[in-house]
C-alpha cells in the first residue's frame, strides 16, 4: 500500500531551509518516493490553525519505504537543519488507493 509523507510550513531561515531543500531528493529518490506537490501555496479553504506558507506531499511505493526515508533523513542531520529552519508539520499518511 503506498504511502504519503504531507508536509506544510513556514519558513523561519531561509538560507538553512534552502540547503535542506539542496540535499533532500536524493533521499526521497533513493527510497521510491516522488513529488506529488511540491512548495505549493494552499488555497485555505478553512482553517483553525496558523496557515502555511507551503505544502509538500511525497509518494512512496510502501510504508517501509516512507519509514526508511524518514530514519535516513534523521541520520543525515536533516531533522535538525529543517527543525532550525521551519516551524510546521509532517505527517505520514498510509494511502487507501
Amino acid at each position: 500500500m503506498r504511502s504519503y509523507i504531507h508536509v506544510d510550513v513556514n519558513i523561519k531561515d531561509m538560507e538553512r531551509f534552502k540547503e535542506y531543500a539542496a540535499r533532500i531528493p536524493e533521499i526521497i529518490e533513493k527510497h521510491g518516493g516522488r513529488y506529488i506537490v511540491k512548495g505549493a501555496e494552499p488555497k485555505v479553504i478553512r482553517s483553525s490553525d496558523r496557515i502555511p506558507q507551503y505544502v509538500v506531499v511525497i509518494e512512496f511505493p510502501s510504508v517501509e519505504n516512507a519509514d526508511n526515508f524518514i530514519k535516513e533523513r534523521e541520520s543525515f542531520g536533516l531533522t535538525e537543519l529543517f527543525n532550525q529552519s521551519t516551524e510546521g508539520r509532517i505527517l505520514s499518511v498510509e494511502g487507501c488507493i
